[in-house]
C-alpha cells in the first residue's frame, strides 16, 4: 500500500499498521452486514453475534492507535507518510464508531423483538440504505488500501443517497405514528436504526475523504462536491 522507502523496516511497519486497519475494517463490515440481516429477519441470535464482537473492534482501535503512536515516535515520518499514519489514526476512530452503530442496530432489533405488538411498518428504505452502507464501507476500505482517489470521490457522492433514504423514511414514520399511536414505540426503535445506518454511511464517507488527504495533501472534509472532485483529480 505505501510507497517504497530507503528503510525496509519502515516499509514493514507501515504495511503492518495498514494491514491491521484493513483487518479491523473487515470485522466492522461483517458487523454491519450481520446487524442488517438481524434487523431484516428480526433474528435475535444474529443480533447477539453483533453485540458479542463489540469488544473485538474496541481492542483493534487501541492496538492500532498504539502502533501509530510508536511509528511516529520511532520513525518520525514526514509529508505523505505522516499523512498516511494520521489518516489511519482517524480512520480507525470512524471504524470503531461504525461498529458502535452496528451494535446499536442489533440492540434496537432485540428491543423490537421484545415488543410483540405487530407494527406493519414498511422498512424498505432501511433495508436499501443498509445494503448501500455495507457497500460504501467495503468500497471505502478498498480505496484506502489502493489509495484510489477516483473511487474515494464516488463514495463521498454516493453517501448522499443514504441520506436521502433516511429522510424519506423519517417522513414515512411520522405518518405511521400520526395514523396509529400504537406504532410509536416500535417506530422510535426503527428511527434509531435508520439513523445508525445513515451514520455508518457518514463514517464510510469520512474514510474515503482521508484517501484524498493522503494522496493530494488536501483536507476535503468540508468542501462542496464539485470542488472536492477537482481537488482529487488535480
Amino acid at each position: 500500500m505505501p510507497d517504497k522507502h530507503l528503510s525496509s523496516q519502515f516499509d514493514n511497519d507501515l504495511n503492518s499498521v495498514c494491514g491491521k486497519l484493513l483487518e479491523m475494517g473487515g470485522v466492522v463490515e461483517s458487523q454491519v452486514a450481520t446487524a442488517m440481516r438481524a434487523f431484516a429477519n428480526l433474528d435475535g441470535d444474529l443480533a447477539d453475534q453483533v453485540m458479542a464482537r463489540e469488544s473485538e473492534v474496541n481492542d483493534f482501535e487501541i492496538e492500532i492507535d498504539s502502533m501509530c503512536t510508536e511509528l511516529i515516535a520511532r520513525r518520525q515520518p514526514t509529508a505523505r507518510d505522516l499523512r498516511l499514519v494520521m489518516a489511519i489514526s482517524k480512520a480507525i476512530t470512524n471504524l470503531e464508531r461504525a461498529g458502535d452503530e452496528a451494535d446499536r442496530i442489533a440492540r434496537r432489533t432485540k428491543h423490537i423483538l421484545e415488543d410483540s405488538a405487530s407494527h406493519g411498518i414498511n422498512v424498505a428504505e432501511i433495508r436499501l440504505s443498509g445494503q448501500m452502507a455495507v457497500s460504501l464501507l467495503r468500497r471505502s476500505l478498498d480505496c484506502f488500501a489502493r489509495l484510489d482517489t477516483k473511487t474515494a470521490v464516488e463514495v463521498v457522492y454516493e453517501d448522499k443517497e443514504i441520506d436521502d433514504e433516511f429522510r424519506a423514511f423519517v417522513r414515512k414514520l411520522v405518518s405511521y405514528m400520526a395514523e396509529d399511536p400504537r406504532t410509536i414505540s416500535v417506530a422510535l426503535d426503527m428511527l434509531f436504526i435508520a439513523k445508525a445506518v445513515e451514520r455508518i454511511g457518514d463514517h464510510a464517507k469520512n474514510i474515503a475523504e482521508f484517501v484524498i488527504y493522503i494522496v493530494k495533501g488536501t483536507d476535503v472534509r468540508h468542501l462542496p462536491h464539485d470542488q472536492l472532485s477537482q481537488e482529487a483529480n488535480n
